[in-house]
């Protein structure tokens, strides 16, 4: 039986989806890599004497939605101390299981995934190690469950994925700017592929649940301004693929694309520093759903 025929429709869309032939993909300029740290040099090097000189602005994606969604929660967020909890461990453990799923040289079982990336990160030296040891059985059971949801899901939904793909996950991704005092950095969830000269080939991938919403495609678009920045070459496409519809959200990758996000970069820095350097006072935001500033004048 050949091995797309043992596939089920969910997993040949997203084959069909992510694949594209050479002749298809798009080809980048020599100068391309140059040209983007001159620019995001020059636009990021104007915060440097407002960053106190023993400190270093770290910016991920995390922050820039932050900041661009609203001012007050970034800053209220940033003041609360972070706690590990059943919500914000599951995502990181489900990746953990995903990727032993790729080298996992028995049969794949959800389950078996689970517990072994459990153990993995309760092993370590953490703070997240401490908070898996002291877990109640009735909240140990509750992650177990959640992960094993999202791990069963994508092995449902994904198709396996081999070797050739030079598939990456958890691949930490980082550009120092600013002579250090500012870096971008972040984790992309899975990358397939490689450039080939200039030509691009690596595909970035970004799994959530729920709905759709505009900052996923900004988190990626982030994530292809590093990875140009990096390898000189940009991912040939990004793509949030939802665990919970089995869809895609993707985006091909162009130098104007990369522009956008690299204002956006500078836009976003030059709200943190105003905030955190220069005693700039955060606005109200205008959304409805934010909790600090929906019912301010109510």
């Amino acid at each position: 039986m050949d091995d797309n025929e043992a596939l089920n429709p969910s997993q040949r869309n997203v084959l069909e989806h992510l694949g594209a032939k050479l002749a298809d993909r798009p080809f980048f300029s020599e100068q391309l890599q140059s040209e983007l740290k001159e620019e995001l040099s020059i636009r990021l090097s104007k915060f440097q004497d407002f960053i106190p000189e023993n400190e270093t602005l770290f910016v991920s994606k995390f922050h820039l939605n932050q900041i661009m969604r609203c001012e007050r929660q970034f800053v209220a967020d940033r003041e609360s101390q972070f706690e590990w909890s059943v919500p914000t461990a599951r995502g990181l453990i489900s990746h953990k299981a995903i990727e032993l799923s790729v080298f996992w040289e028995r049969e794949v079982e959800p389950l078996s995934l689970v517990d072994e990336a459990l153990s993995r990160c309760a092993s370590g030296d953490d703070a997240l190690a401490s908070w898996l040891y002291g877990l109640q059985d009735g909240d140990r059971s509750q992650l177990r469950s959640d992960v094993n949801n999202r791990v069963g899901t994508f092995l449902e939904s994904w198709p396996p994925l081999k070797k050739e793909w030079r598939p990456m996950l958890e691949a930490p991704i980082r550009a120092e700017f600013a002579e250090g005092a500012i870096i971008l950095s972040g984790k992309v969830d899975l990358s397939l592929g490689r450039p080939l000269g200039t030509t691009a080939g690596k595909v970035i991938v970004d799994f959530k649940t729920g709905n759709f919403y505009s900052s996923h495609r900004e988190d990626l678009r982030f994530y292809a301004l590093l990875e140009a920045i990096r390898l000189g070459v940009p991912p040939r496409m990004v793509a949030t693929y939802y665990l919970d519809r089995s869809e895609f959200s993707s985006e091909h990758i162009t130098e104007n694309v990369l522009e956008s996000a690299l204002f956006r970069v500078e836009d976003g820095v030059e709200k943190i520093v105003n905030i955190l350097f220069k005693g700039t006072e955060p606005k109200m935001c205008s959304s409805e759903w934010c909790a600090l500033c929906a019912h301010e004048d109510s």
